[in-house]
């Protein structure tokens, strides 16, 4: 195993968070480093390029097929939504990052996440590893069936079966009710810090002119009318990136309005790392929406690669069915974590089959052969896992004291 999987080693961990993070939307990106102070959990969501910068991409459990990776695969990387079928599915659901890559690098980051997630979910060191164990089993399974399958609500059980069934019981004006406002007689965005912040007029008019000219070459113009325009607060990682929640008056009426999500695409944080040559995108948007639609069995409605000038975004719908598990509420049985782990194993398993033999990712044959030849590198890979939520843990301490002694010295 490569040396710097044996130890851990100190660096200046605040200011690779600040030159990762430059040029970011200051109000956004305050928000981030006060997140990703608060826990160890919340810090690995929110510095990926820590993740990949440090990976051993020399190790022996890295000589693995090659699969298109969401990028950054986590606990909370994994939710439900509803498809452009207008059915709801549990599935990956965050592809910023999305690159092709060993495996090895989705897994392994996975496997952190249950680690330094445990405190958070007050499970034992003993128990987050036999998760890790629940999710490698069945993804290693998976790949041996070597048949890309679906979480539906059908299909689901325990924890993802309870939010898939709570979320057939959302509907969209109540889902309206919470993001907006009537004033005069229309829906406007409500602006309240936590979700959607002000735009100023440029953006304003950036957004509602790229708008009529997508809403001119769909079938249906009206329906992409903008009401509203605000700045979008959302996940952690990407916090500070340009991102607006945008109110269209959609089938028309008070009840009748969608909401949709336009969301920049600067590049993976990946990119400076990856060991293989990637494809020629034509924009990163197209490199983000391609690889999720190859990675999910259904994709949201409307999921666009779009540009604006010489950038590109992703544009999709949000919906009320949008949602992650509530994974604190384990309530204290073990085996209701463990169901979820063996779904979201069989999850990564599907996408990496559904994926496979497309621009360089392996094929069909060759995960069942990697999940058949398991013992050779399962071990070493779960073994570098638990290594690296150490390195994660202290990385944490460091960044929360270099942000507690900053807002200090500010007060």
């Amino acid at each position: 195993m490569a040396k710097k999987t044996a130890q851990l080693y100190e660096r200046d961990v605040a200011g690779l968070v600040a030159a990762f993070n430059a040029g970011r939307e200051a109000e956004r990106v305050t928000q981030k480093y006060r997140l990703i102070a608060d826990n160890p959990f919340v810090f690995l969501r929110g510095t990926c390029h820590l993740f990949y910068r440090d990976f051993p991409v020399d190790a022996q459990f890295n000589q693995a097929p090659l699969a298109w990776i969401c990028g950054d695969l986590h606990l909370e990387n994994l939710g439900a939504y509803k498809g452009d079928n207008r059915l709801s599915y549990f599935d990956l659901n965050d592809f910023d990052e999305a690159a092709l890559a060993p495996a090895s690098w989705e897994l392994s980051r996975f496997l952190v996440s249950v680690l330094v997630a445990a405190d958070t979910l007050k499970v034992s060191p003993a128990e987050a590893v036999a998760l890790c164990h629940c999710f490698l089993d069945a993804y290693v399974e998976n790949l041996v069936e070597g048949k890309a399958r679906w979480v539906e609500r059908a299909t689901a059980d325990g924890m993802v079966r309870d939010l898939l069934r709570d979320l057939r019981l959302r509907q969209r004006p109540a889902f309206l009710d919470r993001r907006t406002d009537i004033r005069k007689g229309k829906r406007k965005l409500r602006i309240d810090g936590v979700k959607a912040l002000p735009v100023n007029e440029e953006e304003r008019e950036k957004v509602s002119k790229f708008m009529a000219a997508f809403a001119a070459a769909q079938h249906t113009p009206a329906f992409f009318r903008v009401q509203d325009v605000a700045r979008r607060v959302a996940g952690t990682g990407s916090l500070g990136l340009e991102r607006y929640a945008i109110l269209v008056r959609g089938r028309g009426g008070l009840d009748g309005n969608f909401l949709l999500d336009l969301k920049a695409s600067p590049g993976s944080a990946l990119a400076p790392y990856l060991p293989v040559a990637q494809p020629e995108w034509k924009s990163e948007a197209e490199r983000v929406v391609a690889v999720q639609k190859r990675m999910q069995a259904i994709s949201p409605a409307f999921l666009s690669a779009v540009n604006i000038g010489s950038d590109s975004y992703v544009l999709r719908e949000l919906m009320p069915q949008d949602d992650r598990l509530s994974l604190n509420l384990w309530g204290g049985k073990l085996r209701r974590l463990e169901s979820v782990m063996r779904t979201m194993g069989g999850i990564v398993a599907w996408a990496h089959l559904r994926s496979g033999g497309r621009q360089g990712s392996a094929c069909a044959d060759e995960w069942i052969a990697y999940g058949r030849n398991a013992a050779q590198w399962r071990p070493a890979l779960l073994e570098y896992a638990q290594v690296y939520r150490g390195q994660v843990v202290a990385d944490w301490k460091q960044y929360a004291a270099a942000y507690r002694a900053a807002r200090k010295g500010k007060a």
